[in-house]
């Protein structure tokens, strides 16, 4: 894959079409959480039990990211910005690195600049 503009547009063509717009975002949302629910349940196996599952946590990564393209879509945006607004905003709350003191906040603005 050669880019993210590349594989949202690819990941459309594997989706589901649907009519009712609110059933779509609703599809793309609970996929979402069961994928990443399915890729916590491999690291626990792997790691808590003893039961080789790590070619499931890839499985279940690579469609987590499928969803996440899947929403981006559904909205409009485009995931190489989300990626680069979020790394932006992460340099700006750790400017030296991650550190426990700054990760302590009073709860959260979602609109935080």
């Amino acid at each position: 894959m050669k880019n993210l503009k590349t594989y949202q547009k690819l990941c459309k063509t594997t989706a589901q079409k649907f009519k009712d717009k609110e059933k779509e975002i609703l599809t793309w949302g609970l996929g979402i959480v069961g994928e990443a629910g399915d890729a916590a349940g491999c690291i626990k196996k792997t790691f808590s039990h003893k039961n080789d599952q790590i070619a499931g946590i890839r499985e279940n990564i690579g469609d987590t990211l499928w969803y996440a393209a899947m929403i981006c879509n559904f909205f409009g945006w485009d995931l190489d910005e989300i990626l680069e607004e979020n790394i932006a905003k992460l340099k700006k709350r750790y400017p030296k690195g991650f550190s426990k003191k700054q990760a302590k906040r009073q709860g959260i603005d979602w609109n935080e600049k």
